[in-house]
């Protein structure tokens, strides 16, 4: 908690965050639940589409879980048929992980109850202080990173 003499406590940016990560991850969680994928398997299938053909671990980095996680992730997204792992070419002891014409269909058929949300949580802002407000989570993001 953050304060200011004569001020109520505010909880800190790094709670705030977390507070919105858990928030969006329940209502993702909601979305998807017919669909039999998780909103950290989602986030993997999301990853996958902009990026074919990485390695577990690379997705794991890319995805923000454990490589142990993405282990067991990548297990239940192959058997429900939405991914495929296949040898590289260039390296024949190592996987890289497509999305399947299935993956591709899921990723179609919640693109908007997605970005829905995305909407409702920025729906007090202007297009200005939206696009503010993304490059602030990208500097965050890119400060920690280093």
């Amino acid at each position: 908690m953050t304060t200011t003499p004569g001020a109520q406590p505010r909880p800190s940016l790094l709670y705030a965050v977390k507070q919105v990560e858990l928030i969006v991850r329940s209502r993702l969680d909601e979305l998807l639940r017919d669909s039999g994928v998780t909103a950290l398997q989602y986030t993997a299938l999301t990853v996958l589409a902009t990026r074919d053909g990485l390695t577990s671990a690379e997705l794991a980095r890319n995805s923000f879980v454990t490589p142990q996680a993405m282990a067991d992730l990548v297990t239940a997204l192959e058997r429900a048929g939405l991914i495929v792992r296949d040898r590289d070419p260039h390296n024949r002891r190592q996987l890289l992980i497509a999305l399947t014409p299935a993956g591709h269909d899921l990723l179609a058929r919640y693109a908007a109850p997605v970005a829905a949300i995305e909407e409702r949580m920025v729906r007090g802002l202007d297009d200005d202080e939206r696009e503010r407000f993304r490059s602030f989570l990208n500097a965050a993001r890119a400060s920690l990173a280093q």
